[in-house]
């Protein structure tokens, strides 16, 4: 099935303006279920409820309220929540250019990607460009009444925009526990570079698989013809604390693998 498109605007480039479309790069298949009153197996519905008399509260009496200390609440209504959403707009403004390397990696989000809409020649012609210079745009839009912050990027010929999260919501290395304890013998960091060097391969997306949505739809496509297979349990490892032997077994199991091919 072609994708399709879930939004329409233009790249904004300075003056210059490219009409674009922009469809999802991400397929959600997560596995969902429905919840099944026990007895008539037909679905249920939720209901707000007050927790201290147990009455349903009716959706006109439904307010949005941000606690500002515990069991204190600022009430917002709905018209002055409309108006502080950002203007609409139909523009991804791209402001600057950086290193494709300049970006920390926990900064992207989501992925779309751009397709042209119209003309096409300069739509590849940026796409290109950015490959070949190893570049990203900083861009920003807003999309669905919330104001986006992403990296643009080219991808195989195509152009890639990915939301970027805010400096608020990312974590610095420098803010992790600090680290305690010894520090790696070289003869430790010399068996992971060799173990490293060992595992060196390409990356191929064909070999990471959910195997847990797997196991779930094999589960029920069994049990839908009348069936109730037994899953095997899944095999954990036991840990160990030391680390020149965990190191050392992974090599010489890569060792013996490769003698018998």
């Amino acid at each position: 099935m072609a994708a399709r498109a879930i939004w329409k605007g233009e790249l904004k480039l300075g003056t210059h303006k490219v009409p674009v479309k922009l469809y999802s790069a991400i397929e959600d298949k997560s596995v969902r279920f429905h919840i099944l009153d026990n007895t008539k197996r037909n679905r249920v519905k939720q209901h707000m409820v007050n927790p201290d008399s147990g009455d349903e509260v009716e959706t006109k009496d439904i307010r949005k309220g941000y606690e500002i200390e515990p069991g204190k609440f600022v009430v917002l209504e709905e018209d002055e929540l409309e108006n502080l959403k950002p203007e609409p707009s139909r523009e991804i403004d791209v402001g600057e250019f950086v290193s494709i390397d300049e970006i920390p990696q926990q900064f992207y989000e989501r992925a779309y990607f751009l397709g042209p809409d119209g003309d096409a020649k300069e739509y590849f012609a940026l796409a290109q460009a950015l490959e070949k210079q190893q570049r990203e745009g900083i861009a920003h839009w807003v999309m669905r009444n919330k104001s986006y912050t992403g990296a643009l990027a080219g991808l195989d010929g195509y152009l890639v925009l990915s939301t970027l999260r805010n400096a608020g919501e990312v974590v610095a290395a420098d803010e992790l526990p600090k680290v305690t304890g010894r520090a790696p013998t070289k003869k430790e960091v010399d068996l992971a570079k060799h173990l490293v060097s060992m595992l060196e391969g390409e990356f191929d997306p064909k070999e990471f698989k959910d195997e847990y949505r797997e196991r779930v739809l094999e589960f029920i496509a069994k049990k839908a013809k009348g069936h109730a297979p037994r899953l095997a349990p899944v095999k954990t490892k036991r840990a160990t604390t030391s680390l020149d032997s965990v190191l050392a077994k992974s090599i010489a199991s890569l060792k013996k693998g490769k003698r018998a091919a």
